[in-house]
């Protein structure tokens, strides 16, 4: 393990030398992810991309992508894009990556189940912010908004995510 390195804990994230408190899927930690299971996936990923909100917030990098009016997120197993980013409008189950809430102003791709995905091993876990401590997500991991932000600032495509 490097100090690069996310590394989940028992009391939050382990980053740079700093701890920083998040939650994970109401469904606790999987080393068996299905679509849907609200388990975050034990295993090693990378972080792949960065997507913000640039009407709530400015980029936290030069590497980050702004999330578009119908810019969505394939969560149906059937769909040939599966675990995929596409857009509005979509016949297949999705997720939407712009929200009324502010959970997705800023939001880290994780590579958990590409290249390729496999059909219900779960998509869409992603890093993004919580609604408020303690609060499960369905898989993702969350953060407050501000140490998501110094997160974002730090990381690099291909920062490496361990879920034990």
């Amino acid at each position: 393990m490097s100090p690069e390195d996310l590394v989940l804990t028992p009391t939050g994230v382990r980053f740079l030398g700093r701890r920083f408190p998040c939650v994970i899927g109401r469904g606790g930690l999987t080393a068996d992810k299905r679509e849907g299971d609200m388990a975050t996936p034990r295993g090693t990923w990378h972080i792949t991309d960065m997507l913000y909100r640039p009407d709530r917030i400015a980029a936290p990098a030069p590497w980050a992508r702004p999330i578009r009016v119908g810019d969505l997120w394939s969560d149906d197993a059937g769909d040939v894009h599966y675990n995929q980013p596409v857009r509005r409008p979509y016949k297949f189950s999705h997720e939407a990556l712009r929200r009324a809430d502010p959970l997705y102003d800023l939001v880290l791709v994780s590579d958990w189940n590409t290249d390729p995905a496999a059909p219900g091993r779960g998509s869409a876990i992603f890093l993004h912010q919580w609604r408020r401590p303690g609060y499960p997500t369905a898989g993702c991991i969350a953060f407050a908004r501000r140490d998501l932000r110094v997160i974002a600032e730090a990381i690099r495509p291909g920062t490496r995510v361990l879920v034990r």
